[in-house]
């Protein structure tokens, strides 16, 4: 070891039961301190893994706490009550647009078309037929963009609009951003294009912490039209390669004003990615005669509620016949798990699809006690043979959701998300038959209960989950 590293830990290790203990009294106030005078509201299991490892192990669960431990950095003035709307004017149930409407969530629109894309190749030409189209600019963001065929398709794309005159701008996160590759983004910034990374591993701790990623997938071209969804821009998530097949996912493009405010999303985060500022509320926009009602729902640090677990939440009590979803990863907190095992015992439908066996093994440990719970409330689970990377809830015939969400703690708390909630009958219809559609090729799950030590890994995944 270097004299550096010998100098810290004797330090840490010659300290007096006093000066430990003073110590991790101030590094609990701290904590307290933070939490309290921020707003930085968590739920439960989070709470009591940060206390647990600021008491125990406090001179590496401080510096983690203050590397990770902002939650939220937006307080933003609510809105108190909704605006009063007629029945004819709602785009959606009035309980989803109420809640929304004081959450500080962007109004409902009404779009000129709305189209689903489950096939992969397809979403990915609808993709670049769209940028090639732009005449005044495209604004990508997205967690992934990988250094395979996908990527690089992409790339020359958007090097091929650069090149003609139109202004692009790319934000990759920098985590997710690990796997692109210098020479891509060379290229890109080589052809005209602006390339920036949100929240580098190195950066002004004031304007947010490294765990905070940005997992949004949105590209909207001259402000009209949006490709959104799941799918990240690799390779897995768009075509079969090596015998490999693709991940069953789900974008969308919509035409219409809901462009318009994903373009506003796309500047905040793009304005937090270069320095810190953080412009005001997304712009109102005009919506289409008797267009197709949809409302984008982002959620994340920059939102002061947790917007997407709050409807999550609301709708588990709303339910009347059905809940569908589909997620890779599922781990919801307490809360939200209590009220979809209620309303399965109050008679509503639940179904829900996850993968056999998901990408992250960790996942999978921690989702087991939830699965095991709800199954046990009469739940229908299944498991698809393969990985599916599809995110969509479907509450009765009133609303769908469908975007970059997963169903656990890391989506739902920590990143920065875009979820599209739709409210016309036939995106409903559509997104219920493809989950069902799903459903019919996957096993049903059998809970088993565990041995005593994998419960007890379980419970410790779990308990760190909301980190990973």
């Amino acid at each position: 070891m270097t004299a550096e590293v010998v100098s810290g830990v004797h330090w840490a290790f010659s300290r007096s039961v006093l000066e430990h203990g003073a110590f991790v009294f101030g590094g609990l106030l701290l904590y307290v301190l933070v939490t309290r005078i921020g707003h930085q509201r968590r739920h439960p299991s989070a709470a009591i893994a940060w206390v647990l490892i600021i008491a125990v192990l406090p001179y590496i669960g401080i510096p983690l706490f203050l590397l990770f431990g902002t939650r939220k950095f937006a307080r933003p003035i609510r809105q108190l009550k909704p605006p009063r709307q007629t029945p004819s004017e709602q785009a959606g149930p009035a309980w989803a647009i109420s809640l929304l409407a004081v959450l500080a969530v962007p109004a409902p629109t009404r779009n000129h078309s709305i189209r689903f894309h489950e096939d992969g190749l397809v979403s990915q030409q609808a993709l670049l037929t769209m940028i090639e189209g732009a005449r005044q600019g495209i604004d990508l963001c997205n967690y992934i963009l990988g250094a395979d065929a996908t990527g690089n398709t992409l790339v020359a794309a958007l090097m091929r609009c650069a090149r003609g005159g139109v202004r692009v701008r790319v934000l990759l996160d920098a985590i997710g951003g690990l796997q692109s590759s210098r020479s891509q983004i060379g290229a890109l910034r080589e052809a005209g294009v602006t390339v920036r990374w949100f929240m580098p591993l190195l950066h002004n701790p004031l304007h947010g912490r490294m765990n905070l990623r940005n997992h949004r997938k949105l590209v909207v071209s001259d402000g009209a039209t949006l490709w959104t969804g799941g799918r990240n821009f690799a390779s897995e998530y768009f075509i079969d390669v090596n015998r490999q097949r693709a991940w069953p996912d789900l974008s969308f493009v919509v035409r219409g004003p809901l462009a318009a405010q994903a373009q506003s999303l796309f500047e905040r985060d793009w304005h937090v990615a270069g320095n810190g500022d953080r412009p005001c509320s997304i712009a109102a926009v005009v919506d289409v005669a008797n267009g197709i009602p949809a409302q984008l729902v982002p959620s994340g640090p920059d939102y002061a509620d947790d917007t997407v677990y709050a409807l999550l939440l609301t709708a588990a009590f709303q339910a009347q016949h059905r809940i569908l979803a589909v997620t890779p990863y599922f781990v919801p907190d307490d809360a939200l798990l209590a009220a979809w095992c209620m309303a399965c015992r109050r008679g509503v439908e639940v179904t829900l699809l996850v993968p056999a066996r998901s990408n992250h093994r960790l996942a999978d440990w921690a989702r087991e006690r939830s699965l095991r719970e709800l199954a046990d409330a009469g739940a229908r689970i299944y498991l698809f043979p393969e990985m599916i990377h599809a995110k969509a809830v479907i509450i009765d015939e009133q609303l769908a959701l469908c975007g970059s969400a997963n169903l656990d703690g890391r989506s739902l708390f920590l990143n920065f998300e875009l979820t599209t909630a739709f409210y016309g009958l036939a995106e409903i219809v559509w997104l219920a038959s493809w989950i069902e559609r799903y459903t019919q090729k996957s096993a049903p799950y059998l809970a088993q209960n565990p041995p005593w030590w994998r419960d007890v890994i379980e419970g410790m995944v779990r308990a760190v989950g909301f980190q990973l």
